[in-house]
């Protein structure tokens, strides 16, 4: 089996290694990841001038753009029989309407769009909690393992949302739930004609059953999503 591993935190970042930990027993791993941090940048992708990609190894390139050109890349040219892209690990939730600027997801979209089924991979930081790299391994390591030996539909992937705090052990339950769709509560505080964002993830709304209830509820959230 054949899997690329992207992020959207960049190369040298925890989550990344803590993937690439877990996917390894599962097949041959092809590092395709960005060269600089590009969270929330959605899907944007670049068309208008040259991508430079430094190749550390054989399998191990990174790639000064974003993660839509990630996959892009890694399925046109560096992998282009790879069964699945997985995208992650993300310090921090990407739930609900987080799906459509989170460039964790992006990737995992990206691959979907071209046919190659995928996985997004976010760890929820409660408050007052750090994130346990090897708890968030050892949580996914087997839920991943699970999800590649499975189908889905084409044009599909999925989203998974880590609960906080956990550990290494006993597993934490898993549910396949829908993706909230109501938006954050936020607003903006004006300043001197600049205006900053504020809000507080942990008090967003929620819906009885959706991904946000579910993994604020200390379950791993697992949501089918498709183009």
């Amino acid at each position: 089996m054949k899997i690329v591993i992207t992020n959207d935190d960049g190369y040298d970042q925890p989550g990344l290694a803590t993937l690439i930990n877990a996917v390894s027993p599962l097949g041959e791993v092809t590092i395709v990841a960005p060269a600089t941090p590009q969270s929330n940048v959605g899907h944007r992708v670049t068309m208008k001038h040259p991508i430079r990609v430094e190749r550390k190894e054989q399998a191990d390139f990174v790639v000064y753009a974003t993660p839509a050109d990630c996959a892009r890349l890694a399925i046109k040219v560096f992998v282009p029989d790879a069964d699945w892209l997985i995208a992650g690990i993300n310090p921090g939730a990407n739930l609900g309407s987080d799906v459509y600027q989170s460039g964790t997801v992006a990737a995992a979209r990206e691959a979907a769009i071209l046919g190659v089924p995928a996985i997004a991979v976010s760890q929820y930081i409660a408050p007052d909690w750090t994130v346990d790299w090897e708890a968030a391994g050892a949580q996914t390591a087997p839920l991943l393992s699970d999800l590649v030996g499975e189908k889905i539909g084409p044009k599909q992937f999925w989203n998974i949302n880590l609960p906080s705090p956990i550990t290494t052990a006993p597993r934490v339950s898993r549910k396949i739930c829908p993706l909230d769709t109501n938006p954050h509560k936020y607003q903006y505080i004006e300043e001197n004609d600049h205006f900053q964002y504020k809000g507080v993830i942990h008090d967003r709304p929620r819906t009885e059953g959706s991904d946000v209830d579910v993994c604020f509820g200390g379950m791993i959230s697992m949501t089918l999503l498709e183009i």
